[in-house]
Order: C-alpha cells, then sequence, then structure tokens
C-alpha cells in the first residue's frame, strides 16, 4: 500500500487539493476549525519528513570540499540569483510576493552529495535526501518575509516578529528534535525504530491531509483560483526549468562528475516548500495568498521531480 500510494502521490495530491477546495467552498463557515486542525498535523509531516534527514552523515560534507563549495554557491549565490527577479512579477500583490521569496530564495535548504541508490523512487515522496548544514528555515527565513512586506508592493503593514518565533519553536524545531531523539533512539529500543517506520509510511497521507486543510481553510478568502495559478505557476515552473541547467553548468566549472553534477541540478531545483508552511501561515490575513503560494509550489515541483528524476540522469552525463 505505502509503495502504491508513493507511486501514485501526485495524483493524490491533486485529489486532496480539489477535495479541499470543494470542501472549503462548501463550507465556508468551517475555515476556524480547518485552520486549527492545520498544526497537528503538519507538525506530523514535519517530522515524518525529518525523519527521512540523514543528519548522521553531515560529516561526510567534509571529505568532498569542492562538491561542498558547488552545493553552496548553487544555493545562496545562484538560487536567489534567479528567484528575486522572478518574484517581482507578482510584487504587486504582497501574499505572493512573501509566499514566493519563502519558497524560492528565503529558506535553507537541503542537500545532498550523492545519488542514493532509491533516491529516484523516493525524492519525490521525501522531498529530496538531503546533505546540508541546516535542514530547516532559519532566521533568514523570516528576514525576507519581513523586507518584503515592508517593500512598497506590500500591502497590510508590517509582520509581527511573535507568530514566527511561535511557529518556528512548536512547528519546525520541536518536530526535528522529536525525529533526532528518535533516530537515536532506534539504535537501543525497538519500539522507537517501529514509530520511526510507521511515521515515515504515512507521509502520503500527512501530505494529503495538509494540502486538503491549507486549501479548505484559504479558498473562502482567496480570489478567483484561476488568477492565483496563472500568475504563481509559470513563475515556479521557469524557475524548476532553469535550475536543472544552472546547477549542471556550476558542477562543470567545479570539475565534477555526472553524479555530483546531477546532485547540483537537483538540491538546485527542490525548495521543499512545506518546511516554511508554518511561517506562511504565521502571517496576517492581508497576507492570505502566501499559503497558496506554497502549496502551489510544492505541487509544481512534485510534478517536476517526478519528470526529472527519469529525464535528468538522461540528460546530464
Amino acid at each position: 500500500m505505502v509503495a502504491w500510494m508513493e507511486h501514485h502521490q501526485v495524483v493524490l495530491y491533486l485529489g486532496a487539493l480539489v477535495a479541499g477546495a470543494v470542501l472549503g467552498l462548501a463550507a465556508p463557515a468551517a475555515r476556524s476549525l480547518l485552520e486549527v486542525a492545520i498544526a497537528p498535523v503538519l507538525v506530523m509531516l514535519l517530522y515524518a519528513t525529518f525523519l527521512g534527514v540523514p543528519f548522521h552523515r553531515l560529516r561526510a560534507a567534509r571529505r568532498r570540499p569542492v562538491h561542498a563549495t558547488a552545493l553552496l554557491m548553487v544555493n545562496f549565490l545562484v538560487v536567489p540569483a534567479v528567484a528575486l527577479p522572478l518574484s517581482r512579477l507578482v510584487a504587486d500583490e504582497s501574499g505572493l510576493l512573501v509566499g514566493t521569496l519563502l519558497v524560492l530564495p528565503g529558506a535553507l535548504r537541503r542537500l545532498r552529495h550523492g545519488l542514493h541508490p532509491s533516491g529516484r523512487r523516493r525524492m519525490v515522496a521525501y522531498p529530496w535526501r538531503p546533505l546540508r548544514p541546516h535542514a530547516h528555515p532559519g532566521p533568514r527565513s523570516a528576514t525576507v518575509a519581513g523586507l518584503a512586506a515592508g517593500s512598497p508592493g506590500a500591502q497590510g503593514g508590517g509582520i509581527g516578529w511573535q507568530p514566527f518565533a511561535q511557529a518556528f519553536v512548536l512547528m519546525i524545531a520541536l518536530p526535528m528534535g522529536l525525529s533526532i531523539l528518535t533516530r537515536r533512539a532506534s539504535s537501543r529500543f525497538r519500539l522507537a525504530t517501529r514509530l520511526a517506520s510507521a511515521t515515515t509510511a504515512l507521509m502520503v497521507p500527512l501530505m494529503m491531509a495538509t494540502l486538503a486543510l491549507v486549501v479548505a481553510s484559504q479558498v473562502p478568502m482567496s480570489p478567483p483560483w484561476p488568477d492565483v495559478v496563472a500568475r504563481v505557476v509559470p513563475l515556479f515552473v521557469t524557475f524548476a526549468l532553469v535550475m536543472p541547467a544552472v546547477g549542471d553548468v556550476v558542477g562543470r566549472m567545479a570539475h565534477q562528475g555526472s553524479q555530483e553534477r546531477l546532485a547540483l541540478a537537483f538540491s538546485g531545483t527542490t525548495r521543499n516548500s512545506l518546511v516554511v508552511l508554518p511561517l506562511a501561515l504565521a502571517l496576517p490575513d492581508s497576507m492570505g495568498m502566501a499559503p497558496i503560494a506554497v502549496v502551489a509550489q510544492t505541487l509544481v515541483e512534485l510534478v517536476v521531480m517526478a519528470i526529472g528524476v527519469r529525464l535528468l540522469p538522461r540528460l546530464i552525463r
């Protein structure tokens, strides 16, 4: 059953989006209840996601300094250089602008120094197995969002830092810490091993539930969906098409092999947007489109990666 869900996950996620939209339109009065339900489901999803992060492999990056430098260059120099001009296409809508800056250049993304043998099958379900010093969004995400909110195109005033701090601690740092404790305990206790396996197996259902709840809670207060899709989806698709080529070029400049260049291409493309969803949900109602931008980027990335894991290994040789 788990393998079937992973194989059909893109279709399942699209179905969850449709179900969430129908629920939101049919029961707009339930928006407050749906928003309350997002937090525990999202915490479980991020807990399952962090369980898949090989924190114990971080030391391996020190043995490959050239590749580690290329990874940092792609994600800290090239990604912002590509994402920031694209974000100006939605600069007139504060929610879309902040959401775009959170999911593209704002969050500290997860890197990987090589392809895991099972990476192609598991990448989409676990938005790519990483290897990077930080597997979570840091203060930079909140800073980018705050700067965007204060830009001329922003509407609705500034952003308080308390909601960001609360969201980060309860919905990001907490599940990450619990996942690390669970992995460490799994070497001694069978119960911890079973808990990790069971939670990881629920990745797709948790993702579906998160997508459905976010969409259902945001639809009643959102502008027409075709307008939103027409604005942000082409932006995210453009980013996803540009970054693999850029990653390959950077890898060639660093004299990397095909596997390392493929890792660079995927690293620059994957954004793991749901990690910053708690920050997007902490924004004021005047920026209510930010969570929709996060969800839209997630779906675009899933579709692009489902194609990329089959196509890119043939193109990057």
